[in-house]
């Protein structure tokens, strides 16, 4: 057994510090040492995407980055969308359009999208469908999904995509 590693990271606006052994992944480490576990874990391959968070700015498969690369960085998990007990814009467009049905892939897809429309405000169609096509989901034919984001952008910015 290795010797834990001291991590001090910022999660969800929260200064946070843990040690754990060099090999853990961000994905345990998140969930098992900060009790963020709204973070999934699916295939642990980087292939469904269900354990997405954002790094420093990107949408990051989190069971491929170990937590020691996390040191200094800036996540935000699933648990950093809401205020409170208030959702999010995207969060209320995707329960408005029954975006989502058994949920676990949830939060690894609203994790892309919120990178995505962090970057692009206004992304086409086309641009959107580029993102959600790197999460699956094995309940819905993503159309929901699809309508969900285009939802969330017209009442974030009146526009549609």
């Amino acid at each position: 057994m290795s010797t834990p590693i001291s991590i001090r990271l910022t999660l969800n606006g929260t200064a946070r510090e843990a040690a754990a052994e060099p090999r853990k992944t961000l994905a345990d480490f998140l969930r098992e040492d900060c009790g963020a576990t709204g973070t999934h874990l699916g295939c642990e391959h980087g292939v469904c995407g269900a354990c997405t968070v954002i790094v420093d700015g990107d949408p990051v498969r989190s069971c491929l980055m170990l937590a020691v690369q996390a040191q200094g960085t800036e996540i935000t998990t699933i648990e950093g969308l809401a205020d409170g007990d208030e959702m999010n814009p995207l969060q209320r467009a995707m329960k408005a359009a029954h975006g989502f049905q058994c949920g676990f892939c949830t939060p690894g897809f609203l994790m892309s999208i919120t990178a995505m429309l962090d970057e692009n405000p206004n992304p086409s169609e086309t641009e959107i469908r580029e993102t959600l096509s790197g999460n699956l989901c094995r309940c819905t034919g993503y159309e929901s999904i699809l309508k969900g984001v285009i939802g969330a952008i017209t009442a974030t910015n009146g526009s549609n995509a």
